[in-house]
């Protein structure tokens, strides 16, 4: 193999401490280091950790907020860099997609302060709607995408790309998968960085995107894009672990880790950018191998651009364009590409395993929300959060889902299309009605849509660990803060329909919903109880099933309680209905459905014998 072709690993710089760091926490760390004066984000699987652990840095080094979705926050990190420091936003892959129109013409501006956006996908969608690939995003947007394999790598690649954005005048965007996110290691960390900020920089032909403004910028884009080709070329981002010359194998991020477990004797180019891509340096190891292979997780990203540059290489022909790869994925492609043995095959267990749907949390006020919805019959558009599970068994009674904030304008023209026999209702949360909900309530007054919107409100963003929102009034620190008022804000909008039910009562709340949706025009229903999780766990007094008052009609079961169960006594052929007192948090939902009066608190005797 030719020698100058193998490029040493990035240097690790000597540190006083290794600890032990999840790749978002590496993250969040490789933001402080780097001097980074303004931090913003929106909650979401799987990046939500990094903003919650630049919270936890002192607030005279770097101002951390949550904003009210990933384009503010994006925005508030650009205006921190017109300022002149350095700034970070944090989004999962689908948020970038909120925050695409400030990142696109950002490009053509270039920074002041460096500005790094993380971006975390989510191959094998374990929390998400679709599996979007952000490298895509960044080509699109002719800005670089730097991808750590490990713990160190995600604190040193977001250090770097700091010092990248300003050397280049450009965003630079951190990608990082669920599993690299959520992965602990062990990480030397460094000291902070001392910054100084730069002051605002006058010049309007580069600060404002102006339609004659960005004629000028755009060829300095692809003027940047040409010199960052060059410079990859010899970054120690880019390297070679040298070995069998039969076959080179091209990866990027934590694949690249699964790649030296199954093929450790392998020549690898590893890309710690992959986009825009090295060119000399690919032509150069292309021609010093026998073979090329990309291995990539998602689309084929690296091997199109590769074979569009005329280049033989194969990839996708072996490992697949969906779900989350792993050593077992990468040795059944190796086996197809012949490179390895194929797995033995073993015989599987017969046995059907018990399905366990996923389900709301014992006495979560969603699920009072959605049985009444289900009673009332009505067309549910739905939205993001814990209450998506409405579409599943036991609820079953939402109909739709596209993305954040989507449900009310989903709703309008559910009533506009005017084919519709039912009642139409949208559902949305609390979080994510700030998120992106309001514009479309004003849409919906403005065009006289005839709808009900039901606010699920629990005080807290909870679907991903209960992070705080304007509507909290507490900031990501926990400083007290303005906090929305949702009646107001809805009557300013000109809502003339606005009430406000508990969750835990049933009977109101079909009450209420009944009345909203008989009401010509926009009607809004706002169920107001906290989530029983989040930020403390609620627990009132245990329920208790008098077995021999039931009669096994098992109502409550609709509920899909985790805390119902079956009991070993049976009524007419049919199990009763027991309580697990360990579960049960007292929300009194099951026994406002019980038809025989059978459900009750337990008292403090029977409370001290279970």
């Amino acid at each position: 193999m030719n020698e100058t072709l193998a490029r040493p690993a990035p240097e690790v710089r000597s540190a006083p401490t290794a600890r032990p760091l999840t790749g978002n926490e590496a993250i969040a760390r490789g933001v402080w280091e780097a001097g980074t004066k303004v931090a913003a984000a929106y909650p979401g699987t799987p990046s939500t950790e990094i903003m919650e652990n630049l919270g936890t840095y002192p607030s005279e080094d770097m101002h951390a907020q949550w904003s009210t979705n990933e384009k503010t926050s994006l925005d508030v990190a650009i205006g921190a860099s017109f300022a002149g420091v350095r700034a970070f936003s944090s989004m999962k892959h689908v948020g970038l997609n909120v925050a695409a129109d400030a990142l696109m013409s950002f490009s053509y501006i270039g920074v002041n302060g460096g500005l790094v956006i993380a971006v975390c996908d989510d191959p094998g969608i374990h929390s998400s709607q679709n599996e979007q690939d952000t490298r895509m995003f960044a080509r699109f947007a002719q800005v670089p995408i730097l991808e750590p394999s490990d713990g160190q790598e995600a604190l040193e690649y977001t250090r770097q790309a700091f010092d990248l954005s300003e050397e280049f005048d450009t965003p630079v965007v951190v990608r990082a998968t669920t599993r690299l996110s959520h992965t602990r290691s062990a990480v030397n960390v460094g000291e902070r960085q001392v910054v100084e900020p730069r002051g605002f920089i006058e010049q309007p032909s580069k600060n404002v995107m102006i339609p004659a403004h960005a004629r000028m910028q755009h060829p300095k884009v692809l003027d940047r894009e040409r010199k960052l080709i060059e410079a990859m070329n010899t970054s120690p981002l880019n390297r070679i672990d040298p070995g069998d010359r039969s076959v080179g194998i091209i990866t990027s991020g934590i694949t690249y880790t699964y790649v030296k477990e199954c093929l450790p004797n392998a020549t690898v180019l590893k890309l710690g950018v992959s986009y825009p891509l090295p060119e000399t340096l690919i032509r150069d190891f292309c021609a010093s191998v026998g073979r090329v292979i990309v291995v990539e997780e998602l689309e084929p990203f690296i091997e199109e651009a590769l074979l569009v540059m005329g280049l033989e290489v194969e990839g996708k022909a072996f490992f697949p364009r969906l779900g989350e790869f792993s050593p077992e994925v990468l040795r059944e492609g190796f086996a197809k590409a012949g490179l390895m043995d194929a797995p033995k095959k073993t015989e599987g267990f017969d046995f059907a395993p018990m399905i366990r749907p996923p389900v709301l949390c014992s006495g979560c006020p969603h699920t009072s929300c959605f049985m009444a919805l289900r009673a009332l019959d009505m067309r549910v558009a739905g939205d993001i959060g814990c209450y998506t599970l409405a579409v599943v068994e036991p609820l079953k009674s939402m109909d739709t889902c596209v993305s954040m904030g989507s449900s009310i304008a989903n709703a309008v023209g559910m009533a506009k299309a005017g084919t519709e026999t039912k009642p139409i209702v949208a559902t949305i949360g609390d979080s994510t009605f700030l998120h992106s909900g309001i514009p479309p309530l004003i849409d919906a007054v403005y065009n006289q849509a005839n709808i009900t919107v039901f606010l699920l409100d629990n005080h807290i963003t909870a679907m991903t660990g209960g992070q705080d929102h304007p509507g909290t009034g507490k900031t990501l620190r926990g400083d007290e803060t303005a906090r929305v008022d949702y009646v107001e804000l809805v009557k300013a909008l000109g809502v003339e329909f606005v009430s406000v039910v508990d969750s835990y009562d049933m009977a109101a709340l079909q009450h209420q919903l009944r009345e909203a949706m008989e009401f010509k025009g926009v009607s809004v229903v706002i169920s107001n109880r906290p989530c029983v999780l989040d930020p403390v766990k609620i627990k009132g007094p245990t329920f208790v099933v008098d077995q021999d008052n039931c009669t096994a009609c098992q109502s409550c079961m609709n509920l899909g309680c985790p805390a119902l169960t079956w009991s070993d006594n049976w009524f007419e052929g049919r199990h009763k209905v027991a309580i697990d007192p360990n579960a049960c948090i007292g929300c009194s939902l099951c026994a406002q459905l019980c038809t025989s009066d059978s459900i009750r608190p337990l008292d403090l005797q029977e409370a001290a014998n279970v």
